[in-house]
């Protein structure tokens, strides 16, 4: 699952993930266009669709044993094909660290342009993403923070404070009229900084509505079957709450199957990450499940963007600077029935 440090995920710029999967990020025009007159400013060289250096990307990503891990590395891959002038060195991907830093390594000799890397373990592989920076091969660092911002030139990734935020303003407001309100949390693994962050701004955000109450907690794994299994002792140690939010869509489908079994749909649900699987129940709104907050698997997709501009010199399109930006935090939209059509194509399985 993704993991990010708290003031990675509070740094950075706001960009939304409609902007990302239409490939807003990185477009532009190059020098053609006319300045105003008494202008004498340069024209800044961004990065555009237009063939230009070629540049060979090493994408060094996890293995795929998540909806969302597959996700980021199909939108890598893919992202790649668009242009013709990216070389993708693509290695097989690994959840073992001391596999994953043989791949960069490998990555590293052979003297790629620019390295994506998700690692497996942001502490365990920045003394890799260190050697890449000092050998001159810039690191996109792709979610998972390194312990050192010197051991990558960009990082872009999601916001697990901001998950929480969204899901809580918008389970907020549904309930704002109700006097005596309750919710539940279906967390994932509590190890992880990613999930405490997650409960953290659900926390802060209905401290704005003090009619509600969290009333119940439980961690899950992840996982379907411990979506489903946590969700069956929530549901039966809850008789009546009011909406429950749960920090992953794997994992609720088989908190759904739960609440199914148990024949409640007393409550509302809000998922996270954005699965198209909770994008089609959303869309037939025939389940407890209204909307999910996004954690968005095309921020692969956006570091190729990134790293190709890096490769070849160049900046971000609406943007000042002639550099790309140091830190970029995606934001974590909500997703109901009144938008779920804009985002279906982006939705993982």
């Amino acid at each position: 699952m993704p993991e990010t440090s708290l003031f990675a995920s509070r740094r950075g710029l706001l960009f939304g993930a409609a902007a990302l999967s239409t490939g807003a990020l990185i477009t532009g025009c190059t020098s053609n266009e006319s300045k105003d007159e008494g202008d004498d400013s340069k024209d800044q060289p961004v990065a555009d669709d237009k063939p230009g250096k070629k540049v060979t990307i090493g994408f060094a990503g996890p293995q795929a044993d998540h909806g969302w891990l597959n996700a980021i590395n199909d939108n890598a891959k893919e992202r790649a094909k668009k242009y013709s002038d990216v070389t993708l060195e693509s290695t097989e991907g690994s959840n073992d660290t001391a596999a994953q830093i043989g791949q960069v390594e490998t990555l590293i000799n052979k003297k790629v342009d620019v390295l994506v890397i998700l690692p497996a373990d942001g502490k365990a592989l920045t003394q890799v993403g260190l050697k890449a920076m000092k050998a001159g091969i810039p690191v996109v660092n792709l979610d998972r923070v390194f312990a050192s911002p010197q051991a990558y030139r960009c990082w872009i990734g999601g916001d697990n404070y901001g998950m929480g935020l969204s899901a809580g303003h918008y389970i907020g407001e549904k309930l704002k009229d109700k006097k005596g309100a309750k919710v539940v949390e279906l967390a994932g693994l509590d190890n992880l900084e990613l999930t405490k962050q997650r409960s953290k701004g659900f926390d802060d955000a209905l401290k704005n509505y003090p009619n509600i109450e969290k009333v119940a907690r439980q961690a899950a794994e992840f996982t379907v079957e411990s979506g489903q299994q946590k969700m069956s002792q929530l549901l039966q140690a809850q008789k009546n709450f009011d909406a429950l939010w749960n920090h992953d869509d794997d994992q609720g489908v088989g908190a759904l199957r739960a609440i199914k079994q148990a024949g409640r749909d007393d409550f509302l649900m809000v998922g996270g990450a954005g699965a198209l699987s909770a994008f089609q129940a959303i869309e037939s709104d025939d389940s407890v499940l209204k909307a999910t907050v996004l954690y968005p698997p095309t921020m692969a997709a956006s570091a190729i963007d990134l790293a190709r501009a890096l490769g070849q010199g160049k900046g971000v399109s609406g943007m000042a600077e002639f550099e790309i930006p140091a830190f970029i935090t995606l934001y974590s939209a909500v997703v109901d029935k009144d938008n779920v059509g804009q985002y279906m194509s982006t939705g993982f399985k």
